[in-house]
């Protein structure tokens, strides 16, 4: 499913001003809601990937956790995130070793002291292990949730692929790829499901940004979970997001940053964490 009329022939110039200006819609949005953004800084380590900037870390009362990703070409991210965090002098809690692999799309915060973590191709068991030791002192519930093949290893599918929590009480999810255990645990806490449209999954709309209860940020063209969003008392913010999320997820080659990306700079925020919602705005959706 293609969302824009690029093409072979579209110019470098043309893609840029494209990106900049989903770059800066989207920004606008977090700076009516965020008090305070940083911005990770440019290095040649990286790739293109780097914009999903939730991945490399999870963000924990106790200081961060530094990942390392199931995808190989993403590892040098961890490092970078590392550093940046040490000049900022944010907290440290631990980081992944050995052989364990995981990404911050995996790891959930179901509420406080719950949290859930997808077991798939891009964390595993030995990540699993050390994050569980590494959460025990405030975490009472660590819950694993195996996740599906889904359309193979090379798809990025994050647990976070197939749930977004908009409130404490009200998650944006996709039921076909989820297991039947979460669904039920989901229910039982009276969370009210968001059940989102195959044709809609697609074009990312269970990937919705918590900016804080009820307030959240979608990629546009999803209109069925936009209004279902709006039914429950949300309030929903829209971009256009085909160049830097759509696309990212498709046919976006893995390749060192160029200087003509402004997206080379991702942001952070740095304001205490509230639950859910802050924490995650370490992500670009």
């Amino acid at each position: 499913m293609v969302r824009s009329g690029r093409n072979s022939t579209t110019s470098k110039s043309l893609i840029l001003s494209l990106h900049n200006k989903e770059y800066e819609q989207f920004l606008s949005l977090l700076k009516q809601h965020v008090a305070q953004i940083e911005f990770l800084p440019a290095v040649e380590t990286v790739g293109l990937d780097s914009i999903y900037a939730h991945d490399p870390v999870k963000f924990t009362p106790k200081g961060a956790i530094i990942l390392k990703s199931g995808k190989e070409l993403r590892q040098p991210e961890a490092e970078a995130f590392k550093q940046f965090l040490q000049e900022k002098e944010i907290p440290i809690l631990g980081e992944l070793i050995g052989d364990a692999r995981a990404d911050g799309g995996d790891l959930v915060w179901l509420d406080d002291r719950t949290l859930l973590v997808g077991w798939g191709y891009r964390t595993n068991d030995a990540a699993i292990q050390q994050l569980k030791e590494l959460t025990n002192d405030f975490v009472d519930e660590f819950i694993v949730v195996p996740l599906p093949h889904g359309r193979g290893e090379s798809e990025c599918l994050h647990l976070m692929s197939i749930i977004s929590l908009v409130d404490a009480d009200l998650a944006v999810v996709y039921s076909k790829l989820m297991p039947v255990f979460l669904r039920q645990l989901l229910m039982k806490r009276g969370i009210q499901l968001i059940e989102v449209p195959d044709e809609e999954y697609d074009l990312l709309g269970c990937n919705v940004l918590a900016l804080e209860p009820r307030v959240c940020v979608m990629v546009s063209g999803n209109p069925y979970t936009r209004r279902k969003l709006l039914e429950a008392g949300a309030i929903v913010y829209e971009y256009e997001g085909n160049e830097i999320s759509y696309l990212g997820t498709t046919d976006m080659p893995d390749m060192p940053c160029g200087p003509y990306l402004k997206m080379e700079e991702d942001y952070l925020c740095s304001k205490t964490r509230l639950s859910n919602y802050q924490e995650r705005l370490i992500s670009t959706v």
